[in-house]
């Protein structure tokens, strides 16, 4: 026959009477009156099989089995007066885990001061970080294998069908040269001064709307994409360009990453020329699930300064 359970109550009663070594004083702190509080002991113990205490007029003494259970006592009682701020915690999404994909691009952005400001805000969470591209975090996302991602798509291109989003930033493009190309010391550059040039670019599958408005924009001037390399991560295009195997186009905040042999320019447009793609960092997630610590993610990353 399975025993029946013991109030957590019982065992907070237990613990005051161990610490005050007094049913009457025990009672006041419990707010209750002795003799309710003299029959919970006796009932404990009547479950128990053993004597916990040794009482009589004068005194009360913890017996040895009384002594032995205090400890696991207390730290019952403490963990169940816990529970209430631990759920309050939880539903608020200041404890937890977040498990976040990331484009290596926001490195160069906010990501920094966004960890920052939630590992501050939220210490209870564990946050679990893997970079992927976002073609990459869109699998991983519906595999359930992440909470969310930071991902990179076109300014307005709608989000995945089952996806919710939050755009977190916008940038332009910029054009990375390499040092002793003949453009790279001029300080303003025309799309018709760069549009023959070979290129080091992104694979289409990785920004498919981004590597389409580019397309576009050289088919605007009669002209086609002239790829010399793919690469995958822009850190590497950068270093492809440093190694002279054409221009780039990469974000503006990749701008700061300063690689000997690299220039970035803006380029200067007349009014009503055809524009090139702007890109935009968003949070994505399913848009079926709550969960409190993203939320608290979300709140955090739109109240965070990001990098200029």
């Amino acid at each position: 026959m399975s025993q029946p359970l013991i109030d957590v109550r019982a065992w907070r009663q237990f613990v005051m009477v161990a610490e005050e070594l007094h049913f009457g004083r025990a009672a006041q702190r419990l707010h209750i009156t002795q003799p309710p509080l003299t029959q919970a002991i006796a009932g404990l113990e009547r479950q128990l099989g053993v004597r916990l205490f040794e009482r009589n007029k004068r005194s009360v003494q913890l017996t040895p089995a009384g002594a032995a259970l205090l400890p696991q006592a207390q730290d019952l009682v403490a963990r169940a007066l816990a529970l209430p701020r631990q759920a309050r915690a939880a539903a608020s999404g200041e404890v937890g885990r977040l498990r976040l994909a990331f484009v290596s691009t926001v490195g160069f952005g906010g990501l920094p001061q966004w960890v920052r400001a939630f590992r501050g805000a939220c210490p209870g969470v564990r946050l679990e970080l893997t970079e992927a591209t976002s073609d990459v975090q869109l699998q991983l996302l519906r595999e359930g294998q992440v909470d969310a991602g930071i991902v990179l798509h076109a300014l307005g291109e709608p989000a995945p069908p089952g996806m919710a989003r939050q755009v977190v930033g916008q940038e332009p493009l910029l054009l990375a040269l390499p040092q002793r190309h003949a453009l790279a010391k001029a300080r303003t550059l025309r799309f018709e001064q760069v549009c023959d040039e070979p290129l080091v670019l992104f694979p289409r599958a990785i920004l498919p709307a981004v590597h389409d408005g580019l397309q576009a924009r050289y088919a605007a001037a009669g002209r086609t994409l002239h790829v010399a390399q793919e690469a995958i991560q822009m850190q590497t295009i950068v270093n492809l360009v440093s190694a002279e195997l054409g221009l780039a186009w990469v974000l503006q905040s990749v701008g700061q990453l300063q690689r000997a042999g690299v220039v970035y320019r803006r380029l200067h447009e007349p009014p009503g020329a055809p524009a090139l793609p702007v890109c935009e960092t968003s949070v994505m997630w399913e848009a079926n699930r709550d969960a409190p610590v993203l939320r608290r993610w979300l709140q955090v990353v739109q109240a965070a300064p990001t990098a200029p």
